[in-house]
């Protein structure tokens, strides 16, 4: 049973950590970084560079992630 769990929470790591490289080689990743990485520059915003970083990511995770709720939701 602990293995089975274990596993389980590997394979759940991996399948994230692929969804995140996915969207981190995106071209609309890389667009919306640099977008927010200008913006916040222009703010002089401290660490500009890793909160556009982040932000981007953030928003592609949470848009993909709707994107699947919803899909999910009208599945019913």
């Amino acid at each position: 049973m602990v293995s089975s769990m274990a596993d389980s929470r590997e394979d759940e790591l991996k399948r994230f950590i692929q969804q995140i490289s996915a969207i981190c080689m995106s071209e609309e990743f890389q667009v919306l970084r640099k977008e927010l990485e200008a913006m916040y520059v222009r703010c002089k915003v401290e660490n500009a560079t890793i909160i556009a970083f982040q932000d981007a990511l953030y928003s592609l995770l949470v848009q993909e992630d709707s994107g699947t709720q919803n899909s999910k939701s009208r599945a019913y």
